[in-house]
């Protein structure tokens, strides 16, 4: 038994919080930044484009290799199979970390405070919910303890 819940069949509750979040990162940096007064507004742009730029590339490639495995939701798919070839070979969740680093490159090029904050919290979150996916995808793959402890869950030979 888990302390993370489910928040629902197939873990719709923690997609919910992470559109929530997301959008808050999006809005909140649209409508309160800049507000980083002590970063240099020409460094945060061109960090967080360059952020904004990785995001959307690793999130793309992990949607790709994920193919008829995709899915938004913590719970696999019943006619998914498990991939470990790809971006997948160095990286458990890609598509969380290209999540992550897009709305961090936003917040900076936002300049925005909360909006920095909020992605933090979103991190938390992404985290939180690859611990539940990950539950779910021992219980599926019999393979995936092995493939989990020799691949680095969203950063490659660190985290």
């Amino acid at each position: 038994m888990s302390l993370l819940p489910s928040l629902g069949p197939r873990g719709e509750g923690w997609f919910a919080l992470q559109v929530v979040l997301l959008a808050a990162v999006a809005v909140t940096g649209f409508l309160l930044g800049p507000d980083l007064a002590d970063m240099p507004r020409l460094v945060a742009g061109v960090i967080g484009v360059a952020l904004l730029a990785l995001g959307i590339v690793v999130g793309f490639v992990g949607i790709r290799h994920l193919d008829r495995a995709l899915t938004p939701l913590p719970r696999p798919i019943e006619t998914g199979t498990m991939v470990e070839h790809g971006i997948y070979r160095h990286l458990r969740h890609p598509i969380y970390l290209g999540v992550f680093a897009s709305a961090l490159g936003w917040a900076l090029l936002m300049a925005s405070a909360i909006s920095v904050v909020l992605t933090l919290a979103l991190g938390m979150l992404l985290d939180l919910k690859a611990r539940r996916e990950e539950l779910w995808l021992h219980e599926r793959y019999p393979a995936y303890a092995r493939y989990a402890a020799r691949t680095r869950k969203f950063v490659p030979r660190v985290y």
